[in-house]
């Protein structure tokens, strides 16, 4: 029988509860890899200018990313689920450190997609589900909480990658810095995945809060769905839009703003501050929303988000000055911390933890999805405009049709 210190550790046995050093790990490893991800707005410029190439072709690469990143999110999660995070992540940090090193040797738009698109999207396959998965099999109670304090490392990336790759393209110009990004990637990812271990039991203990903090939100058991089971439900294909519309959104802007402040006439600099305030925000967003969704439920908080997400884009829309631009990126960031935070807990507990990892993976597909439409539609739709506002008014439509789905979404019934 499972002692109840091990179900709930006691305060005197917090501090060394295992849990709180895969939070650390976890936080670190996403920290690195959007740090390094979020930048591909700041060498967007730099690239093309060297090259020549269209918006479309740039953005193209990022898209082809999310759509790798999505499909092999699903193995990345089904792997997690029999052999653990550690390896996964391990192998995951390798190629995307490859990645960037290839990336500095860059000659022609289809090593682009090589590098890029399909070296480093496979990398990133391994960037969200594994971590995601792994943090809700550790905590049941603060399991908001927690994913919020993970995902507030993409948060942070977002803040300091971009301002920090201007300066390197600046200082050392973009093949450099791909160089350092590379190494900073390939050290910083691989070192603390060796921390990362599946779940409690591998160590002796159990979920924080495990038989205390669990179904909070439903009110009721919650079963743990098979893949089979749960991709039968509507349930399924509603998140999957849900996550469609924040992932069209979130990249279309991550990929562009910077790009679209610049034809503003935006410094570099001063573009690449606006991406990075989506980041700082993101992070309130993920750690104050997170432990909100504790309280008022995952599915109330990602509506939150999308509702602030709309009123976002809608203000881009005008939005000419630099101020104006500054204030969209905090209401943005905060709108996109609070949907992300939720994804993860979303899931848990509609469809359980048995195969948490794989229903996530499949569902994320949605969200990578969406990524590599919303870079590509909007890079393109500027090619044959030659502005983004009708791009930005899709992207409020998407993000409000996200809206009803989540507004309509109910527990399942089963039994």
């Amino acid at each position: 029988m499972v002692s109840q210190e091990l179900r709930h550790p006691p305060a005197a046995k917090v501090a060394s509860y295992y849990g709180y050093v895969i939070v650390i790990s976890a936080f670190s490893i996403l920290f690195v890899m959007y740090a390094a991800h979020y930048s591909y707005g700041v060498f967007f410029k730099p690239v093309l200018n060297e090259f020549g190439w269209t918006r479309a072709t740039m953005s193209g690469a990022f898209s082809l990313s999310s759509i790798i990143m999505g499909l092999l999110g699903i193995a990345m999660g089904g792997f997690t689920d029999k052999f653990g995070p550690r390896m996964v992540m391990t192998i995951c940090g390798l190629l995307i450190g490859l990645g960037y090193f290839l990336m500095s040797r860059l000659n022609a738009a289809w090593q682009l997609y090589l590098f890029f698109g399909i070296i480093v999207g496979i990398g990133m396959g391994g960037s969200f589900i594994p971590l995601m998965s792994t943090i809700a099999r550790w905590f049941v109670e603060r399991r908001g909480m927690m994913t919020g304090v993970v995902t507030a490392g993409i948060g942070i990336g977002a803040l300091i990658g971009p301002p920090v790759a201007n300066r390197l393209i600046t200082a050392y110009g973009w093949r450099v810095s791909y160089v350092i990004l590379g190494s900073a990637v390939l050290v910083l990812v691989v070192l603390p995945a060796q921390f990362m271990k599946r779940d409690p039991a591998k160590i002796g203990q159990t979920a924080y809060g495990e038989h205390e903090g669990e179904q909070k939100e439903l009110k009721q058991e919650t079963k743990a769905f098979s893949l089979g089971e749960a991709v039968v439900t509507k349930q399924f294909w509603m998140i999957f839009g849900m996550f469609f519309s924040l992932g069209y959104c979130l990249f279309a802007i991550m990929v562009h703003i910077a790009p679209h402040a610049i034809e503003l006439g935006v410094s570099s600099t001063s573009a690449a501050h606006i991406l990075a305030t989506i980041g700082g925000l993101s992070i309130i967003g993920k750690l104050l929303i997170g432990r909100v969704s504790d309280i008022i439920g995952s599915r109330q908080t990602y509506l939150i988000g999308l509702i602030l997400l709309s009123i976002a884009l809608l203000w881009l829309v005008p939005a000419k000055m630099a101020w104006a631009l500054y204030s969209f990126a905090g209401i943005f960031g905060l709108a996109y911390g609070a949907c992300v935070a939720s994804q993860s807990p979303l899931v848990a507990n509609l469809f359980g933890l048995g195969s948490h990892g794989l229903i996530l993976g499949m569902i994320g597909i949605g969200f990578t999805w969406g990524g590599a439409m919303g870079p590509f539609l909007t890079g393109y739709l500027f090619d044959v405009i030659g502005n983004y506002q009708l791009a930005f008014l899709i992207c409020a439509g998407i993000s409000s049709g996200g809206i009803i789905l989540t507004a309509v979404l109910k527990p399942i019934k089963w039994g």
